[in-house]
């Protein structure tokens, strides 16, 4: 994109150029039109900086590019190199498999900035659109709904229940299934819009059915090639800040929401335990019936007095007895029946179990809302923990009894004779005679196995329920918890973007790929929110959304092939437990370290950093309270710095260790000052983000203004710092102006205008606010 200027300075007079141009217009041509070797001339329009009207037509030609003084001309292998450098750029690292599987829609430009040293630098900047914006919600949204789906046929499998268990489970079916339909009508929707989509702009961050889409995400990449060639990338993500703004914020966000809603229950259970409590509930469901027959079976073989029957009656038994006892000493039975009469005896007692092993309620007043207000029957009002060891190790003394009934009576089988000689005796053992012996000894086996199969089958209904309950009811309303997958989806969407571009980026970084199986990733989310209205409510589910993704881990899998769709990033497990895939092409794949290729899980560790900085804060900071800003940045202060000195423990020898400690230091600063708008704790973090290799993401309300400053800002301090940028402000107006950010303006609300007044500006940090000409009173 070229930019039409009218000079307003006298002639001759250059020293202040860039404050002395009011811009007229632009057009945009690419470099490959400008530099065929035939066509020495381009014509193109020119538009108004609104981008619609045009008002004029340029003639243009290209020439070789001065070389490092500014009155020679390069030799032509140098400007040769230059096509070179950008046609690599384009074709080889942005058009590459992997990057076309996550990012599309590109819009660059180009710059070229002299240093310090008078040299110049080629400064590549690229803005993209991702199929992840619509692809990372709809698996999420498939995977919700199968879990949901899966919840329900859990409980509906538990058969049947006492009355007020019976409403435990429809109160959790009916979470279950409004969520159910409210993720199935919303997946519909976004499987239309993906077909001809990948960008929600900020205009509809309030529809209803895009709730789960990020806004306005894209990958902001810039590329610079120093004056001897070498080059280096530096990206950032931009995305409205993972909020629900369908739902509004009337009522906060999901901070305030969650802590208002009181957990009723104490005990929760993995999702591993409560599959494991399934499976033994059918276990013990399944062996009760098997022994019951089979002591009746010996009972009956017992009249045949025929002891070769009774050992082939008796072995089965004994198996089966074994595997149930088995069974019951499972440590999750005696752990949940000690969590029920916890949470009981907090409460009242209302209940006693019924003999299929299920509990009545006998109080009119039971509460739905939690199981803690069910209990086994007591006679005592301590629990004794080794009560449960007795019931199940009865049924095994109980067979044992039965197994040396069995082989006393074999016994005298074998020498009838010394029977006969007994004063007083029978003549020979009756069948009446051993049924008699076995048949006290078999109904205390029955008795023995339906009391610890009683408490077992409640205890396992309880860690199933309990974990349906924990995961559904527990989580609140269900516009609650629609609430904090929306936020998720959005969070989730930016970070696995972030991730990809870092991945790809690094394949043949080993210290970078030993840090991801030994520690994780970081990944750092600036907000530049103010803690006032509606946004403070953003800043509260943001904050929510992205803790919830430290339950999130990545891993490395290898594609099946090289096309777009197999290289996609996808989404499995369960809420708490999601695993995302990273295809890579065989090549590459068979190039990570073992642990990468084995499947290690790569965890992690999102810290979130907030400073307000426009007109809104102001009020905040003068008249309201700034706590929850400075709650979040002094909490998440702690857990970069764990995560930094984790680092440094598992990974000493790494050279990025070095200036950690300085960095850190002056977080915390910045940390403790009281100093307003204090954006140096922005910049300090996304220092040390850099330095760690971090993921680095950048929102506000919409991404599209304020994100703007804080990119471009960022941008041209890395020019500065790490390639003697020579002239700062002007490169910094130059993004601003004419850069890619301007571009995301114009596609988010059809205008080339910063939404900025001029008293706002006032209120912004000097380094936050955009040239002349480049803001207005614009939708937002």
């Amino acid at each position: 994109m070229i930019a039409c200027t009218e000079c307003l300075c006298p002639p001759g007079d250059n020293s202040s150029l860039a404050a002395q141009r009011r811009f007229l217009g632009f057009s945009t041509f690419s470099i490959r039109d400008l530099l065929r070797p035939k066509e020495r001339h381009l014509s193109v329009s020119v538009r108004t900086m609104e981008g619609v009207d045009e008002v004029e037509e340029l003639r243009m030609s290209h020439r070789q590019m001065k070389g490092q003084g500014h009155d020679k001309i390069p030799p032509k292998h140098e400007c040769s190199a230059l096509c070179d450098v950008l046609h690599s750029s384009v074709h080889d690292k942005v058009n590459s498999p992997m990057m076309r599987a996550a990012l599309c829609a590109q819009v660059c430009k180009v710059y070229r900035f002299q240093t310090e040293d008078q040299r110049w630098l080629l400064v590549r900047e690229q803005l993209s659109e991702t199929p992840l914006s619509f692809s990372l919600p709809r698996q999420l949204l498939s995977a919700l709904i199968h879990e949901y789906t899966h919840r329900v046929q859990e409980v509906i499998e538990l058969g049947d229940l006492s009355p007020h268990w019976d409403g435990i489970r429809h109160d959790v079916i009916s979470h279950c299934n409004h969520l159910i339909g409210c993720y199935q009508d919303t997946l519909v929707e976004l499987e239309k819009l993906s077909a001809v989509s990948c960008f929600k702009s900020s205009s509809r961050k309030s529809d209803a059915h895009l709730q789960f889409v990020p806004t306005n995400l894209h990958a902001q990449r810039m590329e610079v090639t120093d004056p001897d060639g070498t080059g280096a990338w530096y990206d950032v993500i931009t995305f409205g800040a993972p909020a629900d703004h369908h739902q509004a914020f009337k009522h906060g966000g999901l901070k305030r929401l969650m802590s208002k809603h009181r957990k009723y229950s104490s005990a929760s259970y993995l999702q591993d335990q409560s599959s494991r409590a399934r499976q033994l509930l059918s276990t013990v469901s399944q062996l009760q019936p098997h022994v019951f027959g089979l002591s009746e079976e010996l009972l009956s073989v017992s009249s045949e007095l025929n002891t070769a029957r009774l050992q082939e009656a008796l072995e089965p038994l004994t198996q089966q007895i074994g595997q149930l006892v088995h069974a019951l000493k499972d440590e999750l039975v005696k752990s949940a029946l000690i969590a029920i009469h916890g949470q009981s005896s907090a409460h009242f007692s209302c209940s006693h179990v019924h003999s299929n092993g299920h509990f009545c309620d006998n109080s009119p007043t039971s509460d739905r809302l939690s199981l803690g207000q069910q209990e086994v029957h007591r006679r005592d009002e301590e629990y004794d923990e080794d009560e449960w060891d007795i019931a199940w190790a009865n049924v095994a003394t109980s067979l044992s009894c039965i197994i040396a009934m069995a082989d006393r009576l074999k016994g005298q089988d074998l020498c009838p004779h010394k029977q006969q000689e007994t004063p007083g005796s029978t003549a020979s053992p009756s069948s009446s005679s051993w049924q008699e012996q076995l048949l006290p000894l078999v109904v205390t086996l029955r008795d023995c196995v339906r009391e610890a199969v009683t408490k077992a089958q409640a205890a396992m209904t309880f860690v199933v329920l309990q974990h349906a309950v924990v995961l559904t009811v527990d989580q609140g309303p269900a516009q609650m918890v629609l609430r904090r997958h929306a936020v998720f989806s959005q969070a989730i969407s930016a970070l696995v973007c972030g991730f990809a571009l870092k991945l790809y980026s690094s394949l043949d970084d080993h210290d970078f790929l030993q840090q991801l199986h030994t520690v994780g990733v970081l990944a750092q989310f600036e907000s530049l929110l103010s803690i006032y209205g509606d946004e403070e409510g953003m800043l509260e589910d943001m904050e929510v959304g992205v803790a919830d993704l430290s339950q999130v881990a990545f891993t490395v899998t290898e594609a099946e092939t090289d096309r777009e769709d197999d290289l996609l990033p996808t989404l499995r497990g369960t809420w708490y437990t999601f695993v995302v895939e990273m295809p890579l092409p065989a090549e590459m794949f068979r190039s990570l370290p073992q642990q990468l290729r084995d499947g290690c899980l790569i965890r992690v560790h999102p810290v979130v950093f907030n400073i307000g900085i426009n007109q809104q804060q102001s009020v905040a900071e003068r008249f309201g309270d700034t706590s929850l800003q400075d709650r979040l940045n002094h909490q998440n202060c702690e857990r970069l710095r764990g995560y930094c000195e984790t680092l440094r423990d598992s990974l000493p020898h790494l050279t990025c260790l070095q200036p950690l400690s300085n960095m850190l230091s002056s977080l915390d600063h910045c940390v403790a000052s009281r100093k307003r708008k204090n954006v140096e704790l922005l910049w300090t973090a996304a220092m040390v983000c850099r330095q760690v290799g971090g993921v680095r993401l950048t929102s506000c309300k919409s991404a599209k203004d304020r994100t703007a400053m804080s990119v471009t800002l960022e941008q041209c301090v890395l020019l500065r710092d790490r390639h003697t940028l020579r002239d700062f402000n002007t490169a910094l107006d130059c993004m601003r102006r004419d850069g890619c950010r301007m571009e995301n303006v114009q596609k988010n609300i059809g205008g080339r205008k910063f939404a900025f007044s001029s008293v706002q500006l006032l209120t912004f940090p000097k380094l936050y606010r955009p040239p002349d000409g480049s803001y207005g009173q614009t939708h937002t």
